[in-house]
């Protein structure tokens, strides 16, 4: 179901968006329905002075926040006032505590699936490593135990199955961003796709989007 945005709510959405009160399951390859908090690890690494591997009740263990916040999807819908709940990434950053030289983060996901942002864009504070939603446990269709949550960009940049957080020097563009979509994705840019032509980007996931990916490190 979609709802035509009331003047109060209309400044919230951004360009070419359309709100829903659903909360529409997209993902490519399978939900990895085994990964439970029980089976469940997080992996910090890379240039870092800390290297750690987490578990869901050491994360449970870390400071939490609870904020309220609109998504974006890139392909156009978008969810507002959801609650959600986590580890925000200054707790992460702090426990890893990355080298001067970083600039980027790679976020490693189950069946090896990445994206990656900038640190600076990390470090806001509605920034989460988010394990609940609306006041449940993440579900596995919706990316759970464990995704990451990166309001200010669309959606896929807020990775599914979290696994790892490799922290970088230089830039790795992901599995989505490789298959022709923008590695800026800013909803109130509309920056959806690095190339203008539909056809160029259809052409992109044809060849790629089923190739077989390699795991995290």
């Amino acid at each position: 179901m979609t709802a035509a945005p009331s003047a109060t709510t209309r400044d919230r959405v951004p360009p070419g968006q359309i709100v829903t009160r659903n909360w529409p399951v997209l993902h490519a390859g399978s939900v990895p329905r085994a990964l439970t908090p029980a089976s469940y690890t997080l992996e910090l690494h890379g240039a870092v002075e800390t290297p750690t591997t987490l578990s869901f009740a050491d994360l449970l263990g870390l400071p939490q926040r609870e904020i309220s916040c609109d998504i974006h999807c890139v392909t156009s819908w978008s969810r507002l006032g959801m609650r959600w709940g986590g580890v925000p990434f200054a707790a992460i950053e702090s426990l890893a505590r990355p080298k001067s030289d970083v600039q980027f983060v790679v976020m490693e996901c189950e069946q090896g699936f990445t994206t990656s942002l900038p640190i600076g864009a990390l470090r806001d504070d509605d920034v989460l490593v988010a394990h609940s939603a609306d006041g449940q446990p993440l579900s596995a269709d919706h990316g759970g135990p464990v995704r990451m949550l990166v309001p200010k960009r669309y959606f896929y940049k807020s990775a599914k199955w979290l696994r790892g957080l490799r922290f970088v020097v230089e830039d790795e563009p992901g599995f989505w961003e490789v298959r022709g979509y923008s590695n800026i994705a800013d909803p109130w840019r509309e920056t959806r796709y690095d190339v203008d032509d539909r056809r160029e980007i259809y052409r992109m996931r044809k060849e790629s989007l089923f190739r077989p990916i390699e795991p995290p490190r």
